[in-house]
């Protein structure tokens, strides 16, 4: 049973519950269950002065609040009601299956987030789970979810991690944790497809009037402010997944209850980071067939957005052809826009800041080369990088590849290419090195974290590679280790969701 904070106690929270005010098919009421023995494994302090917390508060009731033991003054507690393709496959009613919205706050930028703790036992929608988490998915959310944040990827944010001193079950018995989530919001593809599955047209009007208040309050005044929301999420989708693609990332569960209208990346499951540079890379257990591979997240981001489009045709146009005319238009936009995001960036990562025709086929032949030669794709852009600065670095960008002749061939029209740029080589150097990070959260090294936390109660290398990747840009010399791919019996080949 949770209890709720007395009124003599500190309250950390100022809450404002927007989402709560919705009318009352959007969500269903819920109190996190209590734990036996809750334990702050980590506070994330300069977050939690960013959303204008009490730290010292957090500090010392952190652990009951984060665990869902105490319930702080002005929450409301709630599952959110969605719907979503997983795999391509409908499911009509998802929904926080193990999620507790605690409530809303107005940060110190003047920005609305949502504060959500993961693992806090079952809802209405856990579907016959338990509604628990396990420590090592807990703490690889917390991991992976701050790199992206360093990385400069909009992303949910880590707000604390929580020990519940209680076992859950999965294919053995693990230590339970509890995650707690920030974000600009929870909403989802998968909730706009809630509504539009039931024919709720008013529920849908609602809820699209909910998101432009909340995240694009600039489009209240737009000719087809409907059709201007389709827009704007495609184009802050397309620059996510680009922005992907630039620092190797593959999401791994790209299911349409997983896709933030917000623009943030959400839920890091079996989500990884590439090594050697293959497009066709997958790591998600679940992900049999390859559907969300590296290289495929682009289209199926663009899959994703048309299925929002199509909720949102009764709301842009009576009529349904000009509807679908309309919504047609936007979708078909996306891949350009993506492109351009993605051309941008890689421009970046190879030192050009003007535009040439041929730029794109220098840039592919770059990406042919890493996958020729089997080359690390984060060490290959950062030590480009240093050889950008400094010619002697040559010996240890062609060391990257395997086979380097195709690389080596590379650098030929590549120099060509800087040679009609305006830009100094003195700020080429660090330009690349601001883009093209030294730390990645690899694989080997989460999973080295979790094993000793799981296994051995340490948390050390959690809290080591939590210090390395807050700076990934910099060159860090006490964590070059760090740097490196895996050795042949470190690497991981498969990730697993933490459900």
């Amino acid at each position: 049973m949770t209890i709720a904070l007395n009124a003599s106690s500190a309250q950390p929270f100022a809450f404002d519950n927007s989402y709560a005010r919705l009318p009352q098919q959007f969500f269903t009421r819920q109190a996190p269950s209590e734990v036996t023995e809750p334990w702050l494994i980590k506070l994330n302090e300069p977050l939690a002065s960013e959303l204008g917390l009490d730290v010292e508060a957090l500090r010392r009731d952190g652990a009951a609040i984060f665990a869902g033991n105490l319930v702080p003054e002005g929450a409301d507690p709630l599952a959110m009601a969605y719907a979503g393709h997983q795999f391509g496959s409908f499911v009509p009613l998802l929904g926080d299956g193990r999620a507790i919205l605690l409530g809303e706050v107005i940060d110190r930028q003047g920005q609305r987030r949502d504060i959500q703790l993961k693992g806090a036992g079952q809802t209405p929608y856990s579907r016959g789970g338990d509604g628990r988490a396990a420590l090592g998915p807990v703490l690889r959310e917390y991991i992976v979810s701050e790199a992206m944040y360093a990385l400069g990827v909009p992303a949910t944010r880590a707000l604390a991690a929580v020990s519940t001193g209680q076992p859950v079950y999965r294919e053995s018995v693990l230590p339970g944790a509890v995650f707690t989530r920030v974000a600009a919001s929870h909403v989802r593809v998968g909730t706009f497809q809630f509504f539009a599955a039931r024919g709720d047209a008013d529920g849908t009007r609602a809820l699209a009037d909910y998101v432009i208040d909340r995240h694009y309050p600039e489009l209240k005044d737009a000719a087809n402010p409907y059709l201007a929301l389709f827009e704007a999420v495609c184009e802050r989708q397309a620059a996510l997944i680009a922005r992907w693609l630039h620092i190797g990332f593959i999401h791994g569960v790209m299911n349409t209850d997983n896709m933030t209208v917000s623009g943030e990346t959400i839920d890091f499951g079996p989500c990884a980071f590439m090594d050697d540079y293959d497009p066709a890379t997958v790591f998600s257990s679940i992900d049999q067939n390859g559907r969300y591979a590296y290289a495929s997240q682009p289209g199926i981001g663009q899959w994703n957005l048309a299925r929002l489009g199509e909720t949102l045709l009764p709301l842009i146009d009576a009529d349904t052809e000009k509807a679908v005319e309309a919504a047609n238009v936007v979708i078909g936009n996306y891949g350009e826009r993506f492109q351009i995001h993605w051309l941008r960036g890689m421009r970046e990562k190879i030192g050009l800041s003007s535009v040439e025709d041929d730029d794109l086929e220098l840039i592919q032949s770059l990406l042919a080369a890493m996958q020729a030669g089997q080359a690390d794709f984060t060490l290959a852009f950062r030590r480009l990088s240093h050889l950008a600065a400094d010619e002697s670095a040559e010996a240890s960008f062609l060391a990257t590849f395997r086979d380097p002749s195709a690389a080596r061939e590379w650098l030929l029209r590549w120099r060509q290419r800087l040679s009609r740029e305006s830009q100094t080589g003195a700020a080429r150097g660090p330009a690349m090195l601001s883009v093209n990070p030294a730390f990645i959260p690899r694989n080997h090294r989460i999973e080295q974290a979790i094993t000793a936390a799981v296994e051995d109660g340490d948390f050390s290398l959690f809290e080591a590679l939590l210090t390395v990747l807050a700076k990934p840009y910099e060159e860090q010399p006490a964590f070059s280790a760090y740097m490196g791919p895996p050795k042949p019996d470190e690497r991981v080949l498969q990730t697993f969701c933490g459900t």
